[in-house]
């Protein structure tokens, strides 16, 4: 048990450099891009909307607490609830800037087939709560 925690704190301390650039990646990223930005984007169309709600929250990962005062700030500005959600999962889900951390710790192949799998079950996840809501 003590060489487990051992090894696991050693692993845990190489990888905290790549953790902590991530973070602050996602920090900078998160602070340079208004939230007007999103709101020019949505076209209105349920099916691109979806399209572009996962792709704009797989490039502007976050965590889920500030995701849902994110999704509450589109709602009001006219977009779409379809577009909001898979915006908020693949948000949480999806990490396109720390694809190239995840990479190095977990292997390439395991974190690009990881982040397309999210991507394409955010949508999925979108449409059918959207269905469940009645919405559509």
């Amino acid at each position: 048990m003590k060489q487990s925690i051992i090894k696991a704190g050693k692993g845990l301390w190489k990888a905290f450099p790549m953790i902590l650039g991530t973070i602050l990646l996602i920090s900078l990223i998160s602070t340079l891009i208004p939230k007007s930005f999103y709101t020019n984007i949505f076209s209105k169309n349920i099916i691109s909307d979806s399209f572009i709600g996962s792709l704009a929250g797989s490039i502007s990962a976050g965590n889920p607490v500030t995701s849902y005062i994110f999704g509450g700030e589109l709602l009001t500005q006219g977009v779409n609830l379809l577009a909001v959600t898979a915006f908020l999962v693949a948000w949480v889900t999806v990490g396109l800037i720390q694809l190239p951390a995840e990479s190095a710790i977990l292997g390439k192949k395991f974190a690009l087939l990881r982040n397309i799998t999210a991507f394409i079950l955010a949508i999925i996840v979108a449409i059918i709560t959207i269905l469940i809501l009645g919405v559509l």
